[in-house]
């Protein structure tokens, strides 16, 4: 059984969907975290599929863990559904909120508090501030009376989604789900498809060959000794004389 850990503003469901899709993978069983490193290093995960720096090391991860970076996520700004960022609905710049609140940002060193992040939403759902976090955590987050959007400042740190979990633990469970995260299907072969040389290729090519033309030599006889047993069948019905009896009835039959 695989325990899988994902931070909160993820959505890998298609990928749980893959996974569970093959049987040969095993059981998996997912839960949700604000930090989900935290969630792995207490024991609770076997994988963590979480939030870390984009440019930096998470001090928390030292070499007794494997770490395989996903993708990038971009930043990005809640606004209240009733401004005028959200009715423009384009990429934000800092100068169009420099005067604005500020109720949340994510900080320099690329950490998120995302209980923070919610709390942050609550007061932009009143009509009140911006939150600059991870877009894609904005999106998951925020409700009807906020809107997110992108946000055009390099000044922002990036956060990146990786998957980490212990070099002891490391087994073919958790390495098939690395694969299918990494864009592998169930219809893909991981280390049990048996590689053939570019010679062996060439013999199996030949030998399918030679089978098939054995197929259809054998078919070509067996229909040509069909077809002459009838026309030897054919000629003798047309040379078997008639027996003198029947010759002279039929004879008599003719004078009368």
């Amino acid at each position: 059984m695989l325990r899988l850990v994902f931070a909160t503003g993820t959505e890998p469901g298609k990928w749980f969907e893959r996974y569970r899709s093959n049987p040969d993978y095993g059981e998996l069983v997912t839960l949700d975290a604000d930090d989900a490193l935290a969630t792995l290093l207490e024991g609770e995960a076997d994988l963590a599929l979480t939030r870390i720096p984009a440019e930096a090391a998470d001090p928390r991860i030292d070499d007794s863990f494997h770490l395989v970076r996903l993708y990038e996520e971009a930043p990005g700004i809640a606004v209240p559904k009733d401004s005028v960022y959200a009715e423009v609905g384009e990429e934000i710049e800092p100068s169009d909120v420099s005067e604005e609140h500020l109720n949340y940002r994510i900080g320099d060193d690329a950490q998120v508090d995302v209980e923070a992040v919610r709390t942050g939403l609550q007061v932009v759902g009143a009509n009140v501030g911006i939150v600059i976090a991870p877009r894609p955590l904005l999106k998951v987050l925020s409700k009807k009376q906020v809107v997110p959007l992108a946000f055009n400042d390099p000044t922002v740190a990036r956060t990146a989604i990786a998957l980490v979990w212990r070099k002891d633990r490391d087994g073919e469970d958790i390495q098939a789900f690395v694969g299918v995260a990494k864009g592998r299907t169930k219809n893909s072969s991981r280390g049990t498809a048996v590689k053939l040389s570019a010679r062996e290729k060439s013999k199996a090519k030949q030998a399918r060959r030679e089978a098939a033309a054995k197929g259809q030599g054998g078919q070509k006889t067996t229909s040509s000794r069909s077809r002459s047993g009838n026309k030897r069948a054919a000629q003798g019905r047309k040379t078997n004389p008639l027996p003198k009896s029947k010759k002279s009835s039929q004879r008599g039959k003719r004078r009368k």
